[in-house]
């Protein structure tokens, strides 16, 4: 028989097939006139049989001549006189390679359809040979098989015209023919402690909610639509030293940032996302947005950590910040595949507004211009970033770092970023990685010039301890204003009087562990620890421990 019967083909529905086998020639024998009924069942089932012909099966099978072949079946088994009689008398089955049959697995229609069409198939060369090739006592024994096993005949076929009914109706109730949809959910449960952050913090319990509606009008192409809700806020460090332009304390620095949107919104539901991209031939792709956006979206920030549901816990361990020196609202951007595992990338996306001035305008406004060179080879990954921006009144914002590093405050300022990245993947179960950002702003207003640094490694663990869960950690330094070129420019930026940058230097220490209970939730414990808050020595430090839940489906 065809080899998916042999694979699969129970040891029960092997007597269903031998009685419908022999209930067959029986009828044929008797009425070998009216043949157009059998012929109309040989061509449906070798309609079913070539659909099952594109599915892959990685178990070959072999034809055997004799059940004693298959060492998995007995003469003690219950239907070892029906596989004997398919096998020896009608040459109408398979087994595995192994020699054996495993009469107890499960089997697909398709399976079934395969192999009765292959029963079918000896039916025809049976029936040529008649009265030779079928004696009138096999067809008496085929008779009273069919008989015995009218039950589990009527049974199967009730079987299968309830999985009909059911597929139809997934099939007529379902979503959408050319939208799916994802949904990812966050909660995050969070403390900070030390000297003084542990005063000014207590236990808290915030979240984020995206639904992503992704649409294929041509399979190559993507429409996302995405809503979001988050009520997340940054964490207090306590800080009390070092710059405290615009967020208004010296301890809501960035530096806790959970996700981009870890700012209070009060749970309005927004769109997120409206991108539209689609491929131009075989080596490019554009992206249209028309909403908030990074280049994150577009290109890859070559970052094991960059998911916020699954990777690193803070926003800073996630990606190196200077992808995002200011907020975009809408662009234009592409990808160009050069050779095989080497692209350029590049975009111009315009400044998102505040709630006072929403928008400039896409060309009017703030912008953000980028392009990077990105590398993927079997095990090594890396990436080289310009990116060009001007904001009239954020500054080279990284949402990270010190509250100076931030430049806002002296007016319009061009940013000239540049970033490298790098992963290398040592073994399936250990990534070292890491970043290294550099911004060299310039303030229009009060003129002047500052110097912006940051660099982090990343170590992951996948399938640490038991397969699905992952392990991480991350040292490095968030954003610090290295240098500002006069006085003038870093009291408007928030610095202390006589102070040109930030006074020390803090690291930031992360590290979690994601414990994933099935492919739709994890749990993520784990903490991360600033050394000096604020760039400045004189602030006590600051751990934050978090309890991420994550759910996505």
């Amino acid at each position: 028989m065809n080899k998916l019967l042999g694979n699969a083909l129970p040891l029960s529905i092997a007597v269903i097939v031998n009685g419908w086998l022999i209930s067959s020639l029986t009828q044929a024998a008797e009425i070998s006139e009216n043949t157009n009924s059998l012929q109309q069942i040989v061509e449906y089932a070798e309609s079913l049989n070539s659909a099952s012909e594109t599915t892959e099966d990685s178990n070959s099978s072999e034809q055997v001549t004799s059940v004693s072949q298959l060492r998995d079946v007995q003469p003690t088994d219950w239907a070892f006189q029906a596989l004997q009689s398919l096998v020896e008398r009608y040459g109408c089955i398979e087994g595995y390679p192994d020699q054996t049959y495993r009469g107890n697995r499960a089997m697909t229609r398709y399976e079934f359809a395969a192999g009765l069409n292959s029963c079918l198939d000896r039916i025809q060369e049976l029936i040529a040979a008649l009265p030779q090739g079928v004696s009138k006592e096999d067809l008496d024994k085929l008779r009273r098989l069919q008989e015995e096993f009218a039950v589990e005949l009527a049974n199967l076929r009730g079987s299968v015209n309830a999985l009909e009914a059911r597929v139809n109706k997934v099939e007529s109730q379902q979503f959408s023919t050319t939208t799916k949809l994802g949904v990812e959910v966050i909660a995050y449960l969070s403390d900070a402690f030390g000297e003084r952050a542990g005063d000014v913090n207590q236990a808290t319990l915030g979240y984020r909610t995206r639904i992503d509606f992704n649409t294929s009008f041509t399979g190559k192409d993507r429409l996302r639509t995405r809503l979001q809700a988050t009520n997340l806020r940054l964490i207090d460090t306590g800080a009390t030293y070092g710059g405290n332009f615009g967020l208004g304390t010296a301890g809501l620095t960035g530096e806790t940032r959970f996700t981009p949107s870890s700012v209070t919104e009060n749970s309005q539901v927004t769109i997120n996302q409206l991108q539209y991209r689609f491929p131009v031939g075989d080596r490019l792709t554009f992206y249209l947005d028309a909403a908030s956006i990074d280049p994150s979206f577009i290109t890859d920030p070559i970052s094991p950590f960059i998911e916020t549901a699954t990777g690193a816990l803070s926003n800073f361990g996630q990606v190196n910040p200077v992808y995002f020196p200011i907020g975009n609202q809408a662009g234009i951007g592409a990808n160009f595949l050069i050779t095989k595992g080497l692209s350029l990338d590049f975009a111009y996306l315009g400044e998102g507004g505040n709630a006072n001035q929403p928008s400039l305008g896409f060309f009017n406004g703030g912008y953000s211009a980028f392009a990077q060179l990105v590398y993927s080879g079997e095990r090594l990954k890396f990436g080289l970033l310009y990116l060009n921006s001007y904001s009239r009144e954020f500054g080279v914002d990284t949402l990270a770092g010190s509250n100076a590093a931030k430049v806002i405050g002296a007016g319009p300022v061009v940013g000239n970023n540049y970033g490298f990245q790098a992963n290398y993947r040592f073994s399936p179960n250990f990534e070292l990685g890491g970043w290294v950002g550099y911004t060299a702003a310039r303030a229009l207003g009060i003129k002047g010039d500052a110097e912006v640094l940051n660099y982090a490694a990343t170590f992951a663990f996948p399938d640490l301890l038991k397969k699905g869960n992952y392990g991480g950690f991350v040292f490095g330094m968030q954003p610090k204003l290295i240098s500002t070129s006069n006085a003038a420019l870093a009291a408007a930026i928030g610095l202390p009087d006589g102070e040109r940058s930030d006074r020390n230097t803090g690291f930031h220490i992360e590290a979690f562990y994601r414990i994933q209970l099935n492919d739709y939730i994890s749990i993520t414990p784990g903490f991360f620890w600033l050394t000096a808050p604020n760039h400045d020595a004189r602030n006590p430090d600051a751990i934050v421990g978090v309890i991420r839940t994550s759910f996505v489906f």
